[in-house]
């Protein structure tokens, strides 16, 4: 018995053929019909079902609409990009007809197009990457390629997002040459570039991305200034949670207040006797994490509980090993 995805697609594909329209038109519709699906599919299998409309489109299209099947293999990747599996090969597909977009649009499409065709190859170049099936360098050069369209002035959030995805592209890097420093410093300037463009009224979601990952990149970054970064990396995370606020965006705040729970582990008391440890920052960071496993805990993210509680069960043993705190003014405090 067919699923009720595939009765809907099926639906779908008969009521365009039944329509009076020409083939471009019925692309269109077929387009029209698998960004429906796409855009907040209710399971994995809607992603598939849409993965079969751009392809019966693409079976469809006239040789003479280029452009047209040009914005089709665009639309395909993007449902490939968003297939939730292990295997790699989706990815690989996507790369492919982002690729054959590109070589279409060039010719035939708008700028902003072909921005948006490099935005997101670098997505799957990026994920390729991860698994050892392309080089992150090539990521990182359609990022910059969509730059030139793409800028601060005109288009903010897509700028903003484009620096995000350099700066982490740049961080996945190993660290493993005597280039490692200037590729942190790089992945720094990203992030503050991005958040040059964008705050938390206008692009709200950008401006917290952007904070809570410049957070994270200054805990890591080598430095000899580490306490400053720290201090730095905490004020990020304040930033980041003007948006992402428990009520609203309770998984994203859980994250923050994790990042900003590691944080706090890692700095002392008094910043004049570091010598004197840091209890105090321990006891925030516990309750931080003990929030954030609470959250992640009722959302399901059981890995996420998972580490938060190894976290947890460290500073309570650290924390019982350690000498009563003396008293000191914490060099950090969140209001």
């Amino acid at each position: 018995m067919p699923s009720r995805a595939e009765s809907e697609v099926k639906a779908a594909l008969a009521a365009v053929e039944a329509e009076d329209a020409t083939l471009a038109e019925k692309v269109e519709m077929l387009m029209e019909i698998a960004m429906g699906l796409q855009t907040r599919p209710k399971s994995p299998e809607q992603l598939l079902q849409a993965v079969t409309l751009y392809e019966t489109a693409l079976a469809l299209c006239p040789p003479e609409h280029a452009l047209l099947r040009g914005r089709v293999h665009a639309r395909l990747a993007t449902a490939l990009q968003a297939v939730p599996t292990d295997d790699i090969g989706p990815l690989k597909r996507a790369r492919e007809h982002l690729e054959t977009a590109r070589g279409i649009l060039e010719h035939e499409g708008r700028a902003e197009e072909i921005a948006e065709v490099e935005m997101n190859l670098g997505l799957v170049l990026q994920s390729l990457a991860a698994a050892r099936a392309a080089p992150i360098t090539a990521a990182i050069s359609a990022y910059q390629r969509a730059l030139r369209t793409f800028d601060g002035r005109r288009y903010p959030k897509e700028f903003a997002i484009l620096q995000n995805n350099l700066a982490t592209a740049f961080l996945s890097i190993p660290f493993s040459d005597e280039r490692a420093k200037m590729r942190e410093a790089l992945a720094v300037q990203a992030f503050q570039e991005g958040l040059k463009v964008v705050d938390f009224v206008e692009h709200p979601s950008e401006y917290a991305m952007l904070q809570n990952n410049l957070g994270n990149a200054l805990q890591t970054v080598s430095s000899a200034h580490t306490v400053e970064n720290r201090l730095r990396a905490l004020d990020a995370y304040e930033e980041a949670l003007k948006v992402r606020t428990r009520a609203a965006a309770p998984v994203e705040y859980a994250n923050t207040i994790a990042n900003q729970a590691n944080c706090l582990c890692g700095l002392p008391d008094d910043l004049d006797r570091p010598e004197a440890g840091n209890r105090g920052n321990l006891v925030r960071a516990l309750a931080r994490y003990r929030e954030a496993a609470e959250i992640f805990a009722a959302a399901g993210e059981e890995a996420k509980v998972g580490a938060v509680a190894g976290m947890i069960a460290d500073i309570e043993a650290e924390l019982d090993a350690a000498p009563k705190s003396n008293g000191a003014t914490p060099a950090y405090a969140a209001n």
